[in-house]
């Protein structure tokens, strides 16, 4: 649990500090075009972190790409261009606040598709950070048409990285450089191929470094730390431990100057900070039971799930197919690979 929270947090770290980076490198460049550069930094990023990290990793599977392809339009071609347009006219503060809206989306989604646990402190915290989703949005209104544009478009970059998020969770215990790596290839292809018909301007070369260095960092590393997390902790707890990436962009953007944010803003980032204490405070414990099953994915054996025999022994984080017994215990859990039962 720990391990995966940390993950998470590292993940919102990278992502977080980039964003208004994005807003002031993407501001003379097409959307199109900001998504394609940040999507490129991710796949470069896969594969230079492949050849420092070397592990053993479950690999990707032919079953595997349907949803890969639709991860890749998710979250690496339609959430970008909106983020990158969004934040053009709702500006840094307000568009990285509003990211926070992602931690909902994934986690309603996570329940809606594969019933992750929602408690009451949950639910509490979800209408936590909806309300201060709203109230950015009305804030957005007296700031004029397109700015509300611009508040809506990063909403749906949300949703649509939240409908990324929860695709992925079942590759979760797949090579992560080969899900970046597929995904970064994809979504670069589709928004530069549209970026060209549409006619966007082709970008100066410091703008293009950036955007590309923006996406190496908070879009390639940031989404291995991502996946690790989510491994761990599943996709809806992931999710909201990532929504502090929303705060870390939003002060890194007031004190690189932008002032735009008013009342209604640290007002949103209070409501939002409340949803994140809730759900970072939120304890899962129950008797559950373990069915007999076998698959492959990484794993070592001091976790309690995998008691396997290896001759000679093995002790380092390693993948093969393995073999689980039926079991029937009692611990506190997330839902990850080996806790994705009914309540």
């Amino acid at each position: 649990m720990r391990g995966g929270v940390l993950l998470a947090v590292f993940a919102a770290l990278a992502f977080g500090l980039v964003t208004p980076l994005v807003a002031w490198a993407g501001h003379d460049v097409g959307p199109l075009t900001t998504a394609a550069l940040l999507y490129s930094g991710a796949a470069a990023a896969a594969l230079l972190l492949r050849i420092v990290i070397r592990g053993h990793e479950g690999p990707l599977r032919r079953r595997d790409a349907p949803r890969l392809v639709a991860i890749a339009l998710a979250g690496g071609a339609v959430a970008p261009t909106l983020l990158a347009w969004g934040l053009q006219h709702a500006g840094a503060t307000a568009g990285s606040l509003l990211l926070n809206l992602e931690a909902v989306f994934t986690v309603l989604l996570a329940h809606l598709f594969y019933r992750e646990h929602i408690g009451r402190r949950v639910m509490v915290a979800v209408a936590a950070m909806v309300l201060g989703g709203a109230v950015l949005g009305l804030g957005s209104t007296l700031g004029g048409h397109v700015e509300l544009l611009g508040a809506l478009a990063v909403a749906g970059a949300t949703l649509g990285w939240a409908l990324d998020n929860t695709l992925t969770r079942p590759l979760a215990d797949r090579d992560p450089f080969d899900v970046i790596l597929v995904k970064g290839l994809i979504g670069a292809t589709v928004t530069a191929a549209v970026a060209l018909l549409r006619g966007e301007p082709l970008p100066h070369a410091v703008p293009a470094l950036v955007l590309v260095a923006c996406g190496a960092t908070g879009y390639g590393a940031s989404l291995y730390l991502y996946l690790l997390a989510q491994r761990r902790i599943g996709a809806a707890r992931t999710g909201s431990v990532f929504a502090l990436a929303p705060f870390i962009g939003a002060a890194t953007a007031w004190a690189a100057g932008d002032r735009h944010a008013d009342a209604g803003a640290f007002l949103a980032a209070a409501l939002f900070a409340v949803g994140i204490c809730l759900h970072l405070t939120e304890r899962h414990r129950h008797r559950h039971v373990h069915a007999a099953v076998e698959h492959d994915h990484i794993h070592r054996h001091d976790d309690e799930h995998h008691t396997h025999i290896h001759d000679p022994p093995f002790v380092r984080e390693h993948s093969h197919p393995h073999t689980h017994d039926h079991v029937e215990h009692e611990h506190e859990h997330a839902s990850d690979a080996h806790h994705r039962h009914e309540h």
